[in-house]
């Protein structure tokens, strides 16, 4: 036993050594003392395990997806953004269009002088599945229904992972499929487009090796990767590859991938959609609020939304340090510290969007927060019109009382079901079949609306859908009332070219509403609230459009407050958005990468 240890520590080390990306070649070029142990290592599944299990680990360093990736990108959309967009700083820089290379929250290193960020991170992550996929496919007999096979496949999935995250940020990325040597040390960025084929092919394997949720003992929780998750993916890529992103040479156009058409593209994300929905793994939840009561509560267990996850342990992760309800201090509900939660939050006008019968409204958009607490309980409090909270993340729907001081250990929700259908109604309806489109928009909607309303939220509202334009606005609507404050938003918007046109939509809506005209001449402009029986909860009287009478023991709030300077932060004004898309590449990779990258896009 105390080799096998030594042997994985090895490998390991090895891993992260390969992966600094140090200026002597010694290594690289000196005798090789890892063979043996990968050929032990990646025929005896435990050790093959652990070094799997190892790809995920970059996901939870502190600079890297925990405290850079997840809480920073996707903020500043049409329905969600930073809510100090105002305050000028190196995070609303990241948020508003305006990141520059030297960003001091993401151009970081260690105390050694080594990058020490996302970047860094994602291409640890890939080193470490490029080793994995090496030794499982030279020594581990990684065939369809084995659990050698199984860890290939979750290897070439986290892969793409890391790879679509890092396109997802960055465009252009140098693309390594293979372990570093001395000779590609130093590389520079390739074609996206090169990228995306080479992952929709990989996806593909992947899928052929890889059990549905709860086919055995290793998919029986959604922090391993299954089938179904592979298959959605694959479907995520295929509309993002066919779709339009801004390119070095300054022109944005649909993404051009060798050997498939766009036509193509959306008939693979389509056929991917249907065979996870003909598997029976994986179902919307019944409840929307529920789906996000057992998130909350860590409920892992494969076969229902939820895809994959991002696993944190208890005491790493900061999803709702950073996106939940904001707690002013330690309360009755966690420890995590003083104002905790509510960095970012829906846009003021997004609630009044909703229809006042969609059940998705009250769980997305929270207009109080937890006061200070007293004897440590802490009451529900109004706030003002420009700061609003995300309410599908919520320290009260934990089933764990969190005390450390920065991290809740909530996984990131990677994917869910819902997207699927989305993805499916989109693909379908750039087929051309309409019919097959409205069927997937109406099982997202009837989850949204109570029985008695589905009649005319439902069937009424999508049957009135007459063509294939009408039907792409209504699905890239119901993408916003869906996935609002999961910060998916970016990225669809973007590949739809429409990035630009509905940030300066959100402006004018917000504008609208500030001054109660347009479509927001109804929403009241004075809020009535009292604390209900229980000493915590917040009732509130006049959030609904028309609630003008209020119940004579309610107290009145000014429900103002969205200034010109507050609207206007959604994006650096005067910045081109579209030539902005990406965040540069930090300077410590320029600086370190021996003259191959640079930044396009204008970035200096």
């Amino acid at each position: 036993m105390q080799m096998n240890l030594n042997m994985k520590t090895k490998f390991l080390t090895g891993i992260v050594i390969a992966t600094t990306l140090a200026s002597c070649s010694d290594f690289f070029e000196a005798p090789s003392k890892s063979s043996l142990d990968e050929s032990v290592i990646f025929s005896t599944y435990g050790l093959a395990k652990d070094a799997v299990e190892g790809i995920k680990i970059p996901f939870g360093e502190t600079n890297s997806y925990r405290g850079r990736q997840l809480p920073w990108y996707g903020m500043n959309t049409d329905v969600e953004w930073y809510n100090s967009s105002e305050t000028a700083n190196q995070n609303s820089d990241l948020a508003v269009y305006d990141a520059k290379p030297d960003n001091s929250n993401m151009n970081t290193v260690d105390g050694s002088g080594n990058p020490n960020n996302a970047w860094a991170m994602m291409y640890l992550g890939i080193e470490r599945a490029n080793l994995c996929i090496r030794g499982l496919r030279t020594y581990g007999n990684a065939v369809p229904g084995t659990d050698m096979g199984h860890l290939l496949a979750e290897s070439l999935t986290l892969r793409a992972i890391y790879y679509a995250d890092l396109m997802k940020a960055w465009g252009d990325v140098p693309a390594r499929f293979e372990p570093i040597t001395s000779q590609t040390m130093y590389i520079p960025k390739s074609d996206r487009n090169i990228i995306y084929k080479q992952l929709i092919e990989d996806l593909g394997a992947a899928a052929l090796l890889a059990p549905w949720p709860n086919e055995n003992g290793n998919t029986t929780t959604v922090e391993r990767i299954n089938k179904a998750f592979i298959k959605a993916f694959r479907a995520r890529l295929c509309l993002v590859a066919a779709g339009y992103s801004i390119y070095p040479d300054g022109t944005i156009h649909r993404g051009e991938i060798e050997g498939m058409s766009t036509e193509d593209l959306y008939a693979l994300a389509l056929q991917e959609c249907k065979e996870v929905m003909e598997s029976g793994t994986a179902h919307l939840e019944p409840s929307f609020e529920n789906f996000w009561r057992k998130y909350n509560e860590d409920n892992i267990t494969a076969g229902g939304e939820s895809l994959w996850e991002i696993p944190f342990s208890d005491g790493r992760g900061r999803m709702l340090f950073t996106f939940a309800v904001r707690h002013t201090s330690n309360d009755q509900h966690h420890a995590n510290g003083a104002n905790r939660g509510g960095a970012a939050g829906p846009l003021p006008h997004v609630f009044y969007d909703y229809d006042e019968a969609d059940e998705r409204r009250d769980v997305t958009c929270v207009p109080y927060r937890y006061g200070a607490a007293v004897s440590n309980f802490a009451k529900q409090e109004l706030v003002n019109l420009n700061t609003w909270y995300f309410g599908k993340y919520r320290y009260e729907w934990m089933n764990r009382f969190v005390t450390s001081t920065n991290d809740d250990g909530v996984n990131k929700v990677y994917m869910r079901y819902a997207e699927v259908l989305l993805i499916a109604a989109e693909s379908a309806n750039e087929l051309n079949d309409l019919g097959a489109a409205k069927n997937y928009l109406k099982e997202i909607r009837n989850r949204a609306f109570p029985i008695a309303e589905r009649a005319e939220k439902v069937d009424a509202y999508i049957d009135a859908i007459g063509n294939k334009a009408d039907m792409f606005n209504a699905i890239v609507d119901e993408h916003k009332f869906e996935f609002c404050g999961e910060m998916e938003r970016k990225q669809a918007l973007i590949r739809w070219n429409l990035l630009e046109t509905k940030l300066d939509e959100a402006i004018e809506k917000m504008r609208d509403l500030a001054a109660r005209t347009g479509e927001y001449a109804d929403v009241p402009s004075t809020l009535y609230f009292k604390t209900d029986t229980d000493n915590e909860t917040l009732l509130i009287y006049g959030l609904n459009r028309g609630e003008t009478t209020p119940p004579a023991d309610y107290d009145d709030f000014a429900w103002t407050n969205l200034t010109e300077q507050k609207i206007t932060s959604l994006y650096k004004p005067g910045a081109d958005v579209n030539m902005r898309q990406f965040w540069p590449i930090w300077q410590v990779f320029i600086d370190g990468s021996n003259g191959k990258l640079v930044n396009d896009y204008g970035y200096f």
